[in-house]
């Protein structure tokens, strides 16, 4: 086919010399029309010619390059994920216990305070006078009851006088006492050590019983308080690991202890409430923090994993790719190419999915770039820039 283009192609070009040399002098417009055809027909053969090489010509794509992971099989525990919050093991909102006006602030906002630390002096100034006077009143009803008891020695007044000048002693070291709990109640103590918020009061204030002080947390060690199924309750126990990360502190995983353990089923949730107990040295968890938590139990099982950039999610089902070795048909040389197989995930962990059906320990599975991948596609693997894929990254779900 290709040497009959050629020899009309010729054909052509003579044809298109005959007509120059032959029609110039007698009929030079019939001949530059007959040549002007004959220079189309040649290029319209030649380009036949080139299509018809290209289609006879089969189009083959290059393989695609991937990065590739190993299905691995690993032991892991079961963990049970919940949220939570963060609670203190002290804490409470420090109060006025008696009406007055604020005369002293001894602490500074987001401070420390020691167990039994005066925060707030209240004014005392009338309770102090109205001590003096009880104590003046105590010490006359001392000295009545010392002669009471030195003439009923002596028999001149009789035991009901007696028993009125101690009943009168009782009364007024009772109102002395009472003066001394009001001035008392009038300074604001830290019940318990711990660390200080942002006050609520100013110097001149006039305060009510009860208006809120300050906030006074215990830090170390905090509470993590969550709930679970009334389901897994039978494999609950106290001293199990407790793991809390929170998005206030990103990359960072709290240890604990599972501590406590309710003895009753909420009736409308069916859930459980449970508390983990957690080191907080640093002061990074604060009561009243959003957390995750995960609670492992102490039974272990062989789980198939991938990393979770191999998983290809899909409305219809999630697949993976897996690199076959195959021969070719045409060259006979063996080369690499895609199954996609549908599988069933699990939980996650890190940057590893775990992949209950489907998959086999062992098989190589394209771990990037699933998104672009077809059935039966040749690829080529490169592992140079492929990512590292790690049980605790750091930072966190990457």
């Amino acid at each position: 086919m290709i040497i009959a283009v050629t020899v009309l192609t010729l054909v052509a070009l003579f044809c298109a010399l005959l007509s120059l040399l032959f029609f110039r002098r007698k009929h030079p417009l019939a001949g530059a029309i007959f040549g002007v055809l004959c220079l189309l027909f040649a290029l319209a053969d030649v380009k036949a010619m080139q299509i018809k090489k290209m289609v006879s010509t089969p189009f083959q794509m290059p393989p695609t390059t991937v990065s590739s992971a190993v299905v691995k099989e690993e032991d892991w525990s079961p963990v049970l994920s919940a949220v939570g919050s963060i609670s203190a093991v002290q804490g409470a909102m420090v109060s006025s216990e008696l009406d007055g006006t604020v005369a002293q602030i001894n602490f500074q906002n987001g401070g420390v305070a020691k167990a039994g630390d005066v925060l707030v002096r209240m004014d005392t100034s009338s309770e102090e006078a109205q001590l003096r006077t009880a104590e003046a009143d105590l010490e006359l009803a001392r000295a009545n009851l010392d002669r009471a008891r030195d003439l009923a020695q002596r028999r001149v007044i009789s035991s009901a006088d007696l028993d009125t000048a101690q009943s009168t002693f009782k009364q007024k070291q009772g109102a002395v006492d009472n003066m001394r709990a009001i001035i008392a109640k009038k300074q604001v103590r830290a019940p318990f050590a711990g660390q200080l918020g942002i006050r609520q009061v100013n110097v001149g204030q006039m305060v009510k019983s009860g208006q809120q002080v300050v906030s006074l947390q215990t830090l170390d060690p905090v509470y993590c308080d969550f709930a679970l199924p009334q389901q897994y309750l039978p494999k609950l126990s106290q001293g199990l690991e407790v793991h809390v990360h929170t998005d206030a502190v990103p990359g960072r995983v709290f240890d604990g202890k599972l501590t406590a353990i309710n003895s009753a089923v909420d009736q409308v949730t069916r859930n459980v409430s449970v508390q983990g107990t957690l080191e907080n040295h640093d002061g990074a968890l604060r009561p009243g923090m959003f957390a995750k938590v995960d609670v492992v139990l102490p039974d272990k099982h062989p789980t198939l994993v991938v990393p979770g950039t191999a998983i290809a999610y899909a409305p219809y089902g999630d697949s993976v790719y897996i690199i076959e070795k195959k021969k070719d048909e045409k060259t006979g040389k063996d080369e690499q190419v895609l199954r996609q197989v549908f599988v069933r995930v699990g939980q996650a962990r890190g940057d590893f999915v775990e992949v209950t059906q489907g998959v086999k320990a062992g098989e190589t599975v394209v771990s990037t770039g699933v998104f672009k991948l077809r059935n039966g596609m040749p690829v080529v693997i490169n592992n140079d820039l492929a990512p590292n894929p790690q049980l605790n990254p750091k930072p966190a779900d990457t």
